[in-house]
């Protein structure tokens, strides 16, 4: 099988493991830089150009697509699904989960539990949505922040119209939340392949520090997780429409709570904690699922 994986680096670990894992299995495997890859859009014969040359019969695609690039990123992977490539992932999968809000409505039309989260536009409106989340502490965080960036814990009122003022001076969208103390400053991630959970891992932020991204200098520990947990995980991923997603769980009073439904999970930590081969586990996955033009979305937006 002729599987490509969109990847800016082939050295991050992710990427190489992945590489490792289908070469291993007798696949031809090629990372390819979605930056480099030029289209060519027509009704008929479309193509994929990369560094001069035509990328053609390829089986598989595996996105391993950055949030910075993401517009880019999924309209190359979007062509490959046009010309009948099976994608791990899906473009429009990726790009609603990428959204955090559109994800949060989807997640909460569904039923899934989450912390209550607020959402306006118009600053006469900041005291309504501060007592929408539930008053300080809360959350304020980024629609575009990633690994933990662009998201403040505000442990007054006034800390969090300040915050609130300096994102709107950015011109920036952003999330009030509310804060589940009880997880103190940890929460789970479980990795969901197909309709399992194929391993979890719990982070704990550094002391001091209510976000548990390992980016940030958390610590992880192979964590045994309930059956709500594990149902909770895979009908989020499922809700997005991805095969493979880090799911993120905070475990709050009222039951698993989901904070974010990551569809480029990274597989170091959770490798390197569980001890599992989740590469292998996802070249797996498409020996059993893959055939050509096997996408939802083919050709749509």
């Amino acid at each position: 099988m002729k599987i490509v994986i969109l990847s800016r680096n082939p050295k991050l670990y992710s990427t190489r493991k992945m590489v490792e894992a289908g070469r291993a299995r007798g696949h031809d495997v090629r990372v390819i830089d979605p930056l480099r890859c030029y289209m060519k859009i027509v009704s008929h014969s479309p193509e994929i150009h990369y560094k001069g040359e035509k990328v053609e019969n390829v089986d598989a695609v595996i996105p391993r697509i950055g949030a910075s690039i993401t517009f880019y990123g999924t309209a190359v992977l979007r062509q490959f699904e046009i010309m009948g490539t099976y994608p791990v992932n899906e473009s429009v999968a990726i790009t609603r989960a990428r959204d955090k809000l559109r994800a949060h409505q989807l997640l909460a039309r569904r039923g899934i539990g989450m912390p209550v989260t607020g959402f306006a536009h118009s600053p006469d409106d900041t005291e309504d949505l501060m007592n929408i989340v539930g008053g300080a502490p809360m959350v304020i965080k980024l629609l575009e922040g990633t690994q933990g960036v662009g998201v403040v814990l505000t442990e007054t009122e006034k800390a969090a119209e300040s915050v609130i003022d300096a994102f709107r001076g950015l011109n920036v969208y952003f999330l009030a939340q509310e804060f589940i103390k009880e997880a103190g400053g940890s929460d789970i991630r479980c990795l969901v392949i197909g309709d399992k959970v194929v391993a979890s891992m719990k982070r704990q932020g550094k002391e001091g520090e209510f976000r548990s991204n390992l980016h940030r200098g958390g610590s992880a520990t192979s964590i045994r997780i309930t059956p709500e947990e594990r149902s909770t995980a895979v009908r989020a991923a499922k809700i997005m429409g991805l095969n493979v997603a880090g799911v993120d769980i905070l475990r709050s009073n009222h039951g698993p709570v989901v904070m974010e439904v990551n569809s480029s999970p990274g597989l170091e930590g959770i490798e390197t904690t569980t001890g599992k081969d989740i590469a292998g586990q996802i070249i797996e996955f498409i020996e059993k699922n893959h055939k050509p033009g096997k996408t939802r979305t083919r050709g749509a937006g």
